[in-house]
């Protein structure tokens, strides 16, 4: 049996992963005829389909240190009436940003089964951000636990996911592990064109390794650590003695953010070239087109981009905390590394190094990870996860109905 879902999200406009995630799953299930209705309040530019509503905010202003992000003030009374017009059978709540806390106060008002998703760690991201203040980061823990409280279930993005929700007192039946996947044939090996490196006024010497980078460019991505790391790996290149690699590498970031100034200014004398957002065809080329893809985030639930540059061909050299790990097979389809303990910790710069430089510098073996690589994304497609978020929530909403008639 098809039921009605109402889902609340604070993200959709944005460029990042829940956004992106939140509109496959509008539009695949409008495609397939399953019955969803996004709810969301914002000034940008949310996605042209006819099962997203965007009630236009009260109030809103950019996020501190975010400008490209913002904060809002949804119209309470409208969602609520929104959600009685619709009359779902469930309210999925996928931010807890005050959107998703209008969807969490509307479902409650109205009995409605309370589910969620748990995408971003903001525990994490306040302990990066606020330079590891404890006390922020306890009460941010503490406010998650508060928010999830009365939800019926809570998915995650990885097991490491449900690791973290446990930890807000989300457990047992109520934690369930959301089969990960993407638009598959959008990244792939065979969307490469060496040729646009030229048009984006990138030097393209012969043999060069490009190593990538894609995502928003912050201190809660770990960047700070890459950018001590990638001038150790240049001149570590250069001393280099291969008889198999004859070219140099090349730092390409792919995102904007907060640090994008700071890092852009420290990297300029090594080879690092800055592309800001970059979306559709030209996104999947520059993937398909790069070598190597390094991500030295510890906060992502999952690792969208990470999937992504798997599914384009390319070995991921990712740390061992966090979403990441859980889809790079070491040594087959990338490095899972032990993750730095600061930014400044030497002992892991040398290890990143030595890592990437092996990849470097060695084409067979970066070559047969990049078949492993994307044949291991093949059967990672957001269908099949679009898929199991609905099975989910059949299940809940058909138990809870099962419960109210005995």
């Amino acid at each position: 049996m098809h039921h009605r879902v109402a889902l609340f999200t604070d993200t959709l406009g944005d460029v990042n992963g829940v956004a992106r995630f939140i509109t496959d799953l509008a539009r695949r299930s409008l495609d397939s005829g399953r019955d969803l209705r996004v709810i969301t309040s914002t000034r940008l530019a949310a996605p042209n389909l006819p099962n997203i509503v965007n009630l236009p905010p009260r109030w809103a202003r950019p996020m501190p240190r975010y400008p490209n992000l913002e904060l809002v003030a949804p119209p309470l009374r409208r969602a609520r009436a929104a959600l009685r017009q619709l009359q779902p059978q469930a309210v999925h709540v996928s931010t807890p940003g005050p959107v998703g806390l209008a969807g969490r106060m509307a479902a409650r008002a109205m009995g409605l089964p309370l589910l969620g998703t748990y995408h971003t760690d903001f525990p994490a991201y306040v302990h990066h951000l606020f330079h590891a203040n404890a006390a922020l980061t306890d009460i941010t823990t503490d406010a998650m636990r508060w928010f999830y409280a009365p939800f019926g279930a809570v998915l995650a993005r990885s097991r490491a996911s449900q690791r973290l929700i446990s930890a807000i007192g989300v457990g047992g039946s109520r934690s369930v592990a959301l089969q990960p996947g993407i638009e598959v044939d959008r990244f792939r090996p065979w969307h490469s064109d060496p040729a646009v490196w030229g048009r984006l006024g990138i030097p393209d010497a012969p043999g060069t390794v490009r190593v990538l980078y894609c995502g928003r460019v912050s201190l809660e991505k770990n960047l700070a650590f890459l950018t001590q790391l990638w001038p150790r790996v240049r001149a570590a290149l250069q001393h280099a003695t291969t008889p198999g690699h004859a070219g140099g590498a090349q730092l390409v970031v792919v995102g904007d953010g907060p640090y994008l100034s700071h890092m852009r200014a420290a990297l300029a004398p090594h080879d690092a070239h800055f592309l800001g957002f970059r979306h559709g065809r030209e996104l999947s080329t520059l993937y398909a087109s790069s070598h190597i893809f390094v991500f030295p985030s510890t906060t992502d639930t999952l690792g969208q981009a990470v999937m992504e540059a798997l599914a384009s061909g390319l070995p991921a050299v990712v740390g061992d905390l966090g979403g990441p790990c859980e889809v790079v097979a070491h040594g087959r389809t990338g490095l899972v590394l032990r993750a730095p303990d600061s930014p400044h910790d030497r002992a892991a710069q040398d290890r990143w190094a030595a890592a990437l430089l092996g990849l470097i510098t060695d084409r067979p073996r970066r070559e047969a990870m990049s078949r492993a690589a994307a044949d291991a994304m093949t059967p990672m497609t957001i269908q099949a996860s679009v898929d199991h978020w609905w099975r989910l929530h059949d299940e809940r909403i058909g138990a809870r109905h099962s419960q109210a008639q005995r």
